[in-house]
């Protein structure tokens, strides 16, 4: 059954204006890795409070009794999952499946998509930001490292589906 999707160019159009709107309202672009991060920091201060506030990572979150879930980038998260939810049942597109190749387990399937999200939750923290944060808001303000990024992420993907290709063929 086909199923009809957003024309990218309005949906290109559309994550602009976004950006933009969040650029104009919180002074900063978009970025989801941050929100996760925001979210770790407050469960280890949740489970641990003596330590997230005397270690010199987690305190600057909690620095003048801050809470860091009031942080604008954990609700950003929060829209995120719930636009995702919203368009999917709009769209009758809510339903639990594993897209694969046949050739693939689901078992397999779902350990390469864990891997492939530590991979990126990890790349995301080495390079100060993932790609919403680092490419699309970098490319918005003409920064040449949000270009470079972009390439590089291309660029990677290009290599590594070479390699990976075979599972889904």
């Amino acid at each position: 059954m086909k199923r009809n999707y957003m024309n990218p160019y309005i949906a290109g159009t559309l994550l602009g204006l976004v950006l933009l709107l969040a650029m104009y309202l919180s002074g900063r672009g978009l970025g989801a890795s941050g929100g996760l991060k925001y979210c770790v920091v407050s469960i280890v201060g949740a489970v641990n409070s003596d330590h997230a506030l005397t270690s010199e990572y987690y305190s600057k979150y909690f620095e003048g009794g801050q809470n860091p879930l009031k942080n604008w980038l954990p609700i950003e998260v929060l829209g995120i999952l719930a636009g995702g939810f919203i368009s999917g049942a709009f769209s009758r597109r809510l339903k639990l499946k594993i897209e694969k190749s046949p050739n693939i387990s689901n078992a397999k399937r779902l350990i390469f998509a864990f891997l492939g999200g530590v991979f990126f939750v990890y790349g995301a923290q080495l390079a100060r930001g993932c790609t919403s944060g680092a490419a699309l808001s970098g490319m918005a303000v003409l920064s040449v490292a949000g270009f470079v990024t972009m390439i590089a992420i291309f660029g990677s993907a290009f290599i590594f589906a070479w390699f990976f290709r075979k599972n889904w063929i």
